[in-house]
């Protein structure tokens, strides 16, 4: 398997996180994703993504545990 580079393009980020490019812009112009511009290009570090995607799944998970559960009406 290819080794993962450090810092990423755009493209090979939205492949990586399993986005499109569009998805990515969107994340990009709301700066709900961490990345930074090396000239006029977006760049984004495999380690500040993967910790990203860590504290977003955490998230996820805490907000599913609290949410109560909704009772269904038996017949």
């Amino acid at each position: 398997m290819e080794r993962l580079k450090e810092v990423m393009t755009l493209r090979e980020a939205s492949q990586y996180l399993g986005v499109s490019p569009d998805t990515l812009y969107k994340y990009l112009g709301e700066k709900s994703i961490p990345a930074f511009k090396l000239g006029n290009r977006w760049r984004f570090k495999k380690g500040v993504l993967d910790r990203w995607m860590e504290r977003k799944s955490e998230r996820a998970e805490f907000a599913s545990e609290r949410r109560p559960r909704r009772l269904v009406k038996s017949r």
